[in-house]
């Protein structure tokens, strides 16, 4: 079974009686009355990270993923909570204060603010992070509407080279390598999207398993599809670059995950307002596809080429 399995079969029923809990298939709690948005995370070396020979940037990535599902959301992640486990090696005077100071920045960055936490022994380090958040509102899952424009903010793959080149599967450039294992581990989240994101999107979720396998979780719950353009799918110019030079397939960097950007669906009749305020904002939100009436007929496609659905599956934990 799957992470996604085992919780429809085990946990989905037994959250029934708590309307805040969305069923357990979105990805915060949400609590209307009280305006409580809640996310929570879980982290392991091995799994989430390679090791923990960098924990400076393994703390930001872990804490950056942590409120980019409260900022798919539209809502401003405000508290946080941290519980850390390792040994003697994991948590040195030297890797302590590099946590420490590194939090600190985060802070400052996403106005947070560190709330309280657990500290225990293991021998592989894990992190727990629980993010904060209020509103009366959120942008749920599941609300897509039939012809609904699909958008993605930022690049997608970036982050994914970056890991290739962590486990040493890729030889590139000095440069090039420090660019790419940047975007792993500090994913540069839209969080000038937050505040607006209410305004044209009919539902979000931030891209954490891979751009198709987020794209099938947007809508599991209703009887609609999806088409999007390969071709439309944005990547960096540092990427394009290299798929160039060393003739790789783009389709083999969109399905990995770890770009915590925003994917969500829009009215066509908002693809004015969305143009105007990528425009203000300066920032990269590209259309890539629409959402098809049934649920039987998901179409990828390159150069108006249908796509082997296999190829783009994402990530999921397996047991």
């Amino acid at each position: 079974m799957d992470e996604f399995e085992i919780i429809k079969k085990y946990f989905q029923k037994i959250s029934k009686n708590n309307p805040s809990a969305l069923q357990l298939n979105d990805d915060v709690f949400f609590d209307r009355k009280n305006k409580l948005v809640v996310s929570v995370d879980n982290y392991n070396e091995g799994i989430h990270f390679p090791n923990f020979k960098f924990p400076n940037l393994i703390i930001k990535k872990i804490l950056r993923s942590s409120i980019s599902d409260l900022i798919s959301k539209g809502v401003k992640p405000k508290y946080y909570f941290i519980s850390g486990s390792g040994n003697k090696n994991h948590f040195t005077k030297k890797n302590l204060k590099k946590i420490s100071k590194s939090l600190l920045s985060e802070q400052k960055k996403y106005k947070i603010k560190l709330s309280g936490g657990d500290t225990t022994f293991s021998k592989k380090a894990s992190f727990c992070i629980i993010s904060i958040g209020f509103s009366d509102k959120i942008i749920f899952r599941n609300k897509a509407k039939f012809n609904d424009d699909i958008y993605v903010t930022g690049n997608i793959g970036d982050s994914y080279l970056g890991l290739l080149a962590l486990n040493k599967k890729i030889k590139i450039n000095k440069n090039l390598k420090k660019y790419f294992v940047n975007k792993y581990y500090c994913p540069n989240l839209p969080f000038y999207i937050c505040n607006h994101l209410n305004k044209f999107a009919s539902t979000s979720i931030d891209i954490s398993d891979g751009l198709f396998s987020d794209l099938d979780k947007l809508i599991n719950e209703q009887n609609l599809s999806y088409e999007v353009d390969l071709n439309k799918i944005p990547i960096s110019q540092k990427l394009k670059n290299y798929i160039y030079k060393f003739k790789r397939n783009k389709k083999n960097f969109l399905s990995n995950g770890d770009d915590y950007q925003i994917l969500f669906t829009a009215p066509v009749t908002k693809r004015s307002l969305i143009h105007s305020f990528r425009k203000k904002m300066n920032q990269k939100i590209t259309r890539i596809g629409k959402i098809l009436k049934t649920s039987k007929k998901k179409l990828i496609k390159i150069n108006n080429k249908p796509q082997n659905l296999n190829d783009f599956k994402g990530y999921s934990h397996k047991f």
